[in-house]
């Protein structure tokens, strides 16, 4: 048998992940310049069930759950994440995706710098021109 702790820590729980869902859901529907009738539409589900969900007073199936991200076009971890977001032109990047773009673009640099045996690209990391009067090592 459950003690009363037990029981207000599961509901804490539960509560948390409830919140996230619902952040997550209307933040990735409105990013995506999506009403809740049209993103109904698309699911297949009542408008007002959208809304009920966002306000947390009701919790979607696993095959609601899924219907969401294929129409939102997202990993289903990320209605759940609450991992800081970061907004990019209008569009939340989680901060790991972002690392991990800069990351592969830091690999390319290397890879491309390595390949070429350039030594000064500071300029294009920059967005300048290069200094025509400085030569590449």
């Amino acid at each position: 048998m459950e003690n009363k702790k037990d029981v207000n820590i599961r509901d804490k729980h539960e509560k948390y992940i409830r919140s996230l869902f619902a952040k997550n859901l209307k933040r990735m529907r409105s990013d995506r310049h999506l009403s809740q009738m049209e993103l109904s539409k698309i699911v297949d589900i009542s408008p007002n069930f959208i809304n009920d969900i966002e306000n947390e007073k009701k919790w979607p199936s696993i095959t609601t759950i899924s219907k969401l991200v294929k129409a939102l076009g997202i990993e289903p971890y990320r209605l759940f994440a609450p991992e800081p977001m970061i907004k990019i032109d209008n569009q939340a990047i989680f901060k790991t995706e972002l690392s991990d773009l800069i990351a592969a673009m830091v690999s390319e640099r290397v890879a491309r710098y390595s390949a070429d045996g350039s030594s000064d690209d500071s300029a294009e990391l920059s967005g300048a021109e290069p200094d025509p009067g400085k030569s590449a090592v």
